[in-house]
């Protein structure tokens, strides 16, 4: 099928919560020059670039997308608008500064969460529009969400191929702050290679890692999207999507509060148990996300299902050499 250029990949209405307060939000992912980078191994949204575009039209195209957003902000009047373009928001290549002035224009006085590599973030060019944003109105503000994916440089090189180090996201989270905005951090639950242990002990330590740098943390379990490396090994029995077991109990046992979305959760491709047990984990997690109640979340792991066992000896036995024990 055709992609339509200034159609949005997606647009919905939702609730987030961001530090103590929940806010009504517009939610929109468009369809942009792509991510300069382009290598991560888990990564599906290469495919939904525009190619074959000069300047001009990749930004007439960026800014006919915008007016979907424009209407839904005016309908809904969000306190919150979070704006995808599956790369870096303040890389001139991929969305223009005249898209950004469009984006500002719609947003202001508004939180705006985009997202951007720690390499694509200057504190000047964050400052002047955090200023946009808020200028007048003295409300809203800007949220740059970067992708850490874990504290460990050696996981985020061989098992993801971020092509950034800790000391650049921390760098940039500095500048963000320095800048007025807030700093929200991805982070990657079990990339490929690693075994089950592995990835909860590398999330768990990377937390308490980023707590200093960090005002908001979203944890994304990794899930087997198309034409990835990732599903390539899925695909030949060497990697399995997180347990939901293992995700409910970093958010049981975190120091602060993890928003997690599980993209595909309860199938095969995504974060999952059994079958039996998957919804009822997922709901809780969802309501975990805007409530932040983590006795609800320490509820969960209290929960009785007969895959808990299966999880809790994959944990015990599984090694690199021999992975994964189960799909």
């Amino acid at each position: 099928m055709k992609k339509d250029n200034n159609t949005p990949i997606a647009i919905w209405t939702g609730s987030d919560r961001i530090l103590d307060e929940v806010y009504p939000s517009v939610t929109i992912i468009i369809r942009s020059g792509g991510c300069s980078w382009n290598r991560c191994l888990m990564c599906q949204y290469r495919h939904e670039r525009l190619f074959d575009l000069n300047t001009e039209e990749l930004t007439a195209a960026m800014i006919n997308q915008l007016e979907t957003l424009s209407k839904e902000v005016a309908e809904h009047d969000p306190r919150l608008v979070k704006l995808y373009t599956s790369g870096s928001f303040f890389d001139d290549k991929e969305v223009h500064p005249a898209v950004r002035e469009v984006v500002a224009t719609i947003c202001k006085g508004r939180y705006l969460t985009v997202e951007c590599r720690a390499d694509y973030v200057n504190y000047e060019k964050i400052a002047a529009y955090h200023t946009r944003l808020t200028e007048s109105l003295r409300t809203g503000g800007l949220i740059v969400a970067m992708g850490l994916e874990t504290s460990s440089d050696e996981i985020r090189e061989k098992c993801i191929d971020k092509g950034i180090t800790f000391d650049n996201y921390t760098s940039a989270a500095a500048a963000i702050r320095k800048a007025g905005g807030l700093v929200k951090t991805y982070l990657l639950f079990k990339p490929a290679y690693i075994t089950e242990r592995e990835a909860y002990e590398d999330m768990t330590k990377t937390v308490r890692d980023i707590l200093a740098h960090t005002d908001l943390i979203s944890m994304n379990p990794c899930s087997v999207m198309r034409n990835t490396i990732v599903e390539r090994l899925w695909r030949q029995g060497s990697y399995r999507p997180p347990y939901l077991w293992s995700v409910a109990k970093v958010l049981a046992e975190s120091p602060v509060h993890i928003t997690c979305d599980p993209l595909g959760g309860g199938q095969k491709r995504g974060t999952h148990n059994c079958g039996t047990c998957d919804k009822m984990i997922l709901d809780a997690i969802r309501e975990y996300n805007l409530n932040a109640d983590q006795e609800l979340m320490k509820s969960v792991m209290e929960m009785p299902c007969s895959c808990k066992k299966e999880w809790e000896f994959v944990l015990e036995n599984e090694l690199p050499s021999a992975m994964p024990l189960t799909r």
